[in-house]
């Protein structure tokens, strides 16, 4: 099917040039030898023609046969040429990334101004960077980190809540009993 893509792609030519990485790609082929069986075996059983490049900067070359009963190609209507396409035109319908997300703080300083535009200590901000900086600015020691602001936000909503929930348990000893229990008051 990838080599029937690239055939379509470029509006069916007799003879066209193929990229390996591309062809794994689209195929979903992890290994050059898996590829190189696939075609040798397409080829012996007639289906193209695989006239293999030993160059490793020139593709291969690829006949497909013509799916039709007329004995010339009737979809061609455009001449093509027999010369290898320098750019790749597989990949031109691909979405632009928006790459303006700030990545990763430049230093400590950067992560303490932005703490302070939050009115928050500087210690904190301190104990922010230096746990990411230990961790490798990953989330779960796995997921990279794509916007560090936004898992400082994250950082100061946790903080608070944990503040709230310390006050809670320091108001009450919740290790020292009384001989005297009230065993029907609620835990």
């Amino acid at each position: 099917m990838s080599l029937f893509q690239y055939w379509n792609l470029g509006r069916f030519p007799k003879e066209f040039f193929i990229n390996r990485e591309e062809i794994m790609q689209l195929s979903k082929i992890g290994s050059y030898a898996t590829y190189h069986r696939c075609l040798r075996a397409l080829d012996a059983w007639t289906y193209i023609k695989y006239l293999p490049s030993h160059n490793p900067y020139k593709g291969s070359r690829v006949k497909m046969l013509i799916f039709d009963t007329t004995p010339e190609q009737v979809v061609n209507k455009h001449d093509t040429s027999s010369v290898q396409a320098l750019v790749s035109n597989t990949n031109i319908n691909k979405q632009i990334v928006n790459n303006n997300k700030t990545k990763l703080p430049k230093n400590e300083m950067e992560v303490i101004s932005f703490f302070k535009n939050k009115k928050w200590p500087t210690n904190e901000a301190k104990k922010f960077f230096n746990h990411y900086q230990a961790i490798g600015w990953k989330i779960g020691g796995k997921i990279k980190i794509e916007d560090w602001q936004a898992s400082a936000n994250n950082w100061i909503l946790k903080a608070n809540e944990f503040e709230t929930v310390s006050a809670v348990s320091q108001n009450k000893d919740n290790l020292r009993t009384s001989k005297n229990k009230d065993y029907g008051q609620p835990l």
